[in-house]
């Protein structure tokens, strides 16, 4: 029997999470990035037709495509997409490459619906402007966490405590699955909720992380701003590099001063200190 491949393109970034959960939702076994189209295989006609569908439902926009594969097993197949990345200090790996790294300097994600494997560009930028700015003790906030795979890179590199806050109810049992496995889960707590409302409840943190479109960043740079002591800073991503002279203007206009930029394919991540 041949599988069939679904190819599905959001009409826009900020649908790319709402297309994969439709995905998942749909049957989908595991979930690969190709530029920017997201890519999944299924057994029968039947199922690619419901899942098609399930994604334009999800974002009327996207653009969808069918191929028949040959037969092999898919449930083992899509692991091939999902590999360890190694971002200075750290390397965010799939727990079955785990064994190839050190555990102190390791952090295992089981992908699930939950965004965040090491797999996202967005993801790796913070990682890495996390090492510039994280001090030794630090208290950290994670808005949109996902996974918790930021929370858990802050909690490796030494941050005293992190809340991870996350909207989406189906990603916090997979967050805190993550942190134990990890061995932080004392350091790391998983809330669910709106971060716009929870983070003056944590406040006040030295240092936020948020990975979250570039419409909802500029809604919550007040709140994030009114978390953080004077010296506080803040790394932002989920930006596309394209936005980055809007975004530049913005926290210009918010009083924030400019510390790193990282940049990789089309996305653009900031570490940022409260003037």
């Amino acid at each position: 029997m041949s599988w069939i491949q679904l190819r599905v393109r959001p009409s826009a970034p900020d649908r790319r999470d709402a297309v994969s959960a439709a995905l998942f939702a749909s049957g989908s076994l595991g979930i690969h990035e190709d530029g920017d189209a997201l890519v999944t295989q299924f057994e029968s006609e039947r199922e690619t037709a419901a899942a098609r569908a399930a994604a334009r439902a999800a974002d009327p926009g996207a653009e969808t495509s069918t191929v028949p594969l040959p037969d092999v097993d898919w449930s083992l197949e899509w692991r091939r997409g999902v590999r360890a990345h190694r971002l200075g200090a750290l390397v965010v790996t799939p727990p079955w490459e785990a064994e190839a790294y050190e555990e102190a300097g390791r952090i295992v994600i089981e992908p699930g619906m939950a965004f965040g494997t090491g797999e996202h560009a967005t993801t790796r930028g913070v990682v890495r402007l996390l090492q510039r700015a994280l001090r030794p003790g630090d208290r950290v906030a994670d808005l949109g966490a996902g996974s918790a795979v930021l929370a858990i890179a802050a909690a490796k590199l030494g941050a005293g405590s992190v809340a991870a806050i996350e909207l989406d109810p189906e990603a916090i049992e997979n967050a805190e699955q993550n942190a134990a496995r990890n061995g932080v889960a004392e350091r790391v707590r998983v809330i669910q909720g709106d971060a716009l409302l929870l983070l003056p409840l944590v406040a006040p943190v030295r240092l936020v992380l948020a990975n979250i479109i570039s419409s909802v960043l500029v809604e919550l740079l007040p709140a994030i701003g009114d978390a953080l002591p004077r010296d506080g800073q803040a790394i932002l991503s989920g930006i596309l590099l394209e936005e980055r002279a809007h975004m530049l203007g913005v926290l210009a206009a918010g009083g924030w001063r400019v510390e790193a930029e990282d940049a990789e394919d089309i996305w653009w991540s900031v570490l940022v200190t409260r003037a």
